[in-house]
C-alpha cells in the first residue's frame, strides 16, 4: 500500500483495544520516527513523554474529561514544549552538531549566530509558542509513521494542559503539555472507523500560483 493508501486506512482512533499492546520494536520504530521529524533549525523544542503507567494515567484521563483513549491505548504520548528556551539551549545544540557531525565547534560560528539571534529575537512567550508549533510537527510525523506501520493513533487536544503539567511534574522540567497522542490498535467495535472520511475537496483545499 503506498502511504496515500495507508492514509486512507487511518482515522482518529476513539476506541482502542486494551488487549492488544504494541511490541517493543513497534514502539521503538515510532519513537525513531518522531526523532528523525524535521523543526525549526533542527533545535526540536520539546520533549516527548511516553505514558504506560496505569496510576498515572488513570489521572490524565481525568484530565482530559473522561476520554478513554487515556488509559485504554498501548500507550500515551505527551508533546511537551520546551518554556525555558534560551542561550544556553541554543549554545548546547551547536555543540552537539559539532560532536555528532565530528567538526570543530568553532567553524559553526555562523550557524550558532543564527541560532542564537532566532532564540533572543523572541519573548519569551513566543519561544514558547515557538516550541508548541515544532511539537505538533513531531505530531503530524507521529501519526503518518503510525499509518505507515498499520498503527493506530488518536491524536488529542482535548485535555487540560495545567493539569498535564501538575500530574506530570512538567514545570519542574521546563515543560509545558501542549498535544498528545494515543497509540494501539481500534477495538473491532469502534463505529469511527467505519465512516467515511470527510475531507474537504481538492479544488477547495488547494490554490495553485
Amino acid at each position: 500500500m503506498s502511504i496515500v493508501d495507508k492514509l486512507k486506512w487511518r482515522y482518529a482512533t476513539k476506541k482502542f483495544d486494551t488487549n492488544k499492546k504494541l511490541s517493543a520494536p513497534q514502539l521503538d520504530q515510532l519513537l525513531d520516527a518522531i526523532q528523525l521529524s524535521p523543526s525549526s533549525h533542527g533545535l526540536q523544542h520539546y520533549k516527548v513523554l511516553v505514558i504506560e503507567n496505569p496510576g498515572v494515567r488513570a489521572k490524565l484521563r481525568e484530565a482530559a474529561y473522561g476520554q478513554p483513549q487515556i488509559t485504554d491505548a498501548s500507550q500515551l504520548i505527551v508533546f511537551a514544549a520546551e518554556t525555558n528556551m534560551d542561550e544556553v539551549y541554543g549554545k548546547n545544540f551547536i555543540s552537539l552538531i559539532a560532536e555528532t557531525r565530528s567538526v570543530a565547534r568553532e567553524t559553526l560560528g555562523g550557524l550558532e549566530g543564527m541560532v542564537l539571534g532566532a532564540i533572543a529575537s523572541r519573548t519569551p512567550e513566543q519561544r514558547v509558542l515557538w516550541a508548541q508549533k515544532q511539537a505538533y510537527i513531531a505530531l503530524g510525523v507521529l501519526v503518518a509513521a503510525a499509518a505507515a506501520l498499520g498503527i493506530d493513533a488518536g491524536p488529542m487536544e482535548g485535555f487540560d494542559p495545567a493539569k498535564f503539567d501538575e500530574i506530570l511534574g512538567l514545570k519542574e522540567k521546563g515543560l509545558t503539555a501542549t498535544v498528545i497522542a494515543a497509540v494501539g490498535f481500534r477495538a473491532d467495535d469502534d463505529h469511527f472507523s467505519k465512516l467515511v472520511k470527510v475531507r474537504r475537496p481538492k479544488n477547495e483545499l488547494f490554490i495553485h500560483i
